[in-house]
């Protein structure tokens, strides 16, 4: 069934299926296109990419390190938040080749040798105090004859993973440094600690040696008077020693004399007894006897007057006394017996006289050798005690003036040590005081809160963003306008801008171009409607985000034809050139926007442009622009119209 709308450089009639193929043109369009672009992730699983591991495990504290297996691990299982959706080969560098070569590899992620070292050569350097840390990289190959997007995905999958697996190093070096702030502030803590009990035990020790000095000054002046003192000691201890052998001369002198006397008096003795002989025999001898009793007695008073009992002992002395007071009672008795020796008593007493003398003469000579032993024991005293003790005496005031000059020194020391002390002390509490502040400026943390403070600050910045594929939330809206642009051009393919009768015609210009016009607004209002209900069904909108996307593409495409008419009234085959470069510039300035700035603004002049902006939500300022392009597009095709309806009289004739 054939319709009266007349087709574009043909007399071919337009059908019912001409117009059902210009309506579905737009739908078929745009849902090949969404078909092909919505959630490209999701699909990944057909693209195959192979991992070559050549990397060389290192070994750090004892413990092996293989960073390139545990990267080529993650890429194939992927991570706890999103699984891996490719499909992951392990191969090697032949293999992969190949794999490129012929199309089985669209990606291939080579692991090189040196990956693990260089990945921990940061970590080691920071605890080895130096070294030259480097940058670990991963090489990402794809076919020449590859997709567009291929190596976009692949390269990004690989960007990720090496990001993920620097992060978890960067989280690991940076907790042992949190750790490290922790145990470096608790040991400075305690270098704080033990300065301040430094500082005390100094100003204590400094207190302790103020007093030192008067001390020693005091011990230094005791020191000097023991000197003196044992000088004087020695002084006295050699009178003693001298006064000693002077003592033990005396002694010898008299035991010498005691033993010579007793000598003397036991050799008296036979003479005494022939003297009482004789005064037994004769009286006139009796005188003679009374007189040399008298001189004996007055000896033997001498030597016990001179008898000293520390010398030769108390009995040695009593024993002289009594002799002597013997010897003076016997002189007396000679004097007496003068007159009565010849009475018959008389004559026994004497004749007990030489016994007694000879008991006398026993006893001094005991009494000289105890006085002879007493003289050696005050010479051994005098010699080995007393010199003795005089030299030590003299040892002691050497020693004690020593001492005192010791002391002197010992005091002037001191002050100076207390002095020291105190700037010591002074300068351990500083001390201690800085590295309290240098300890409670150093941060500390907990294991936990090392954890989670290294992982925020080896991945500081993150999104919430849901978006993983390059078909975000405008395309859609993009895709929409354009195809619907592409949709109005295809009607003014197919059909006339205005009547082939235009110059013949008795209808208004104006009504020519409406009557060109309605059959190309209703189809784009069937392509706008159509687009709307294919693009609910992936884009899933809500009642009302719906109605106003529907709302805003039936619009579209009512204008979109009204600016391809007027462009093919304006310009004929031209204008449909404009049109096709204009969808061009829709989709090169919608795609990204680091488009040249005058492309851009040229994109924003078109009347694709408000159709986009509804398109991706509904606005007011939207729809007033599209329908000024509408409006304007038919005045310009009515103008078009008047113009087509004008004639010189040559093209008349030529006619006819």
């Amino acid at each position: 069934m054939t319709l009266p709308i007349e087709r574009a450089r043909s007399r071919k009639p337009i059908t019912w299926l001409t117009i059902l193929g210009i309506l579905l043109l737009p739908a078929a369009v745009g849902g090949i296109l969404v078909a092909a672009l919505q959630n490209p992730t999701e699909r990944l699983d057909s693209m195959t990419a192979a991992i070559v591991n050549l990397d060389d495990p290192v070994t750090i504290d004892g413990q092996v390190t293989p960073l390139g297996r545990q990267l080529a691990s993650g890429l194939v299982e992927g991570s706890d938040d999103l699984d891996s959706n490719l499909t992951w080969v392990i191969s090697n560098e032949e293999d992969a080749a190949d794999g490129l070569a012929d199309g089985s590899y669209q990606a291939v992620i080579t692991i090189p040798e040196s990956f693990s070292a260089a990945a921990t050569s940061s970590g080691q350097a920071i605890a080895d105090g130096g070294g030259n840390p480097e940058q670990a990289t991963i090489e990402v190959t794809t076919p020449e004859d590859g997709l567009v997007a291929d190596d976009l995905i692949t390269g990004q999958i690989a960007n990720v993973a090496a990001s993920t697996l620097g992060t978890m190093l960067s989280e690991a070096t940076t907790e042992n440094i949190l750790v490290g702030f922790t145990t470096i502030g608790d040991q400075i803590g305690d270098a704080a600690d033990g300065a301040v009990k430094l500082a005390t035990g100094a100003r204590d020790a400094a207190t302790g040696a103020a007093a030192i000095p008067d001390g020693a000054t005091k011990l230094a002046s005791g020191a000097t008077e023991l000197g003196s003192g044992a000088s004087s000691l020695a002084t006295g201890l050699d009178t003693i020693a001298k006064n000693t052998r002077d003592a033990a001369n005396g002694a010898g002198t008299i035991g010498a004399g005691l033993t010579a006397g007793g000598t003397q008096l036991q050799d008296n003795v036979g003479g005494i007894t022939q003297l009482v002989g004789t005064v037994q025999s004769a009286t006139g001898t009796a005188t003679q006897a009374a007189a040399q009793t008298k001189d004996l007695a007055t000896t033997l008073g001498t030597m016990a007057a001179t008898c000293d009992a520390a010398v030769s002992g108390e009995s040695m002395c009593d024993q002289l006394r009594t002799a002597a007071a013997s010897a003076a009672a016997a002189a007396t008795s000679a004097g007496t017996a003068a007159g009565t020796l010849s009475a018959p008593q008389v004559a026994g007493g004497i004749a007990a006289i030489p016994g007694t003398l000879s008991t006398l003469a026993s006893s001094m000579s005991q009494a000289g050798a105890g006085a002879t032993q007493l003289a050696g024991g005050l010479n051994q005293l005098a010699s080995q005690g007393i010199d003795q003790s005089a030299a030590g005496a003299r040892a002691l005031a050497s020693g004690a003036t020593q001492l005192s000059d010791g002391a002197t020194a010992l005091a002037d020391g001191t002050t100076e040590l207390a002095s020291g002390l105190d700037t010591l002390a002074t300068g351990t509490g500083d001390l201690a005081g800085g590295l309290r502040t240098a300890a409670d400026s150093l941060p500390s943390f907990s294991d936990s809160e090392s954890t989670s403070l290294a992982s925020v600050i080896a991945d500081p910045v993150s999104t919430d963003s849901s978006m993983n594929t390059i078909f975000g939330p405008t395309a859609i809206p993009l895709l929409a306008a354009v195809v619907l642009w592409f949709g109005g051009l295809a009607s003014f393919i197919v059909m006339r801008a205005h009547t082939a009768r235009t110059l013949t015609s008795r209808r208004s210009s104006a009504g020519l171009a409406l009557r060109a016009f309605a059959p190309a607004a209703l189809i784009g209002a069937g392509q706008g409607l159509l687009v709307a209900i294919i693009v609910q069904f992936v884009a899933s909108y809500d009642v009302g985000a719906w109605w106003a996307f529907a709302g805003t593409a039936v619009l579209a495409g009512i204008v979109f034809a009204a600016v391809n008419q007027a462009l093919v009234a304006l310009f004929g085959g031209i204008g449909r050139w404009i049109s096709a470069l204009v969808g061009v510039l829709a989709v090169a300035t919608g795609l990204i926007s680091t488009v040249p700035g005058w492309l851009a603004g040229l994109g924003a002049a078109l009347p694709t442009a408000p159709a986009f902006a509804g398109l991706i939500a509904g606005s007011g300022s939207a729809i007033a622009a599209l329908v000024v392009w509408g409006v304007l597009s038919l005045v310009a095709t009515t103008l078009a119209v008047t113009v087509r309806r004008t004639t010189s009289t040559k093209a008349v004739l030529a006619t006819a």
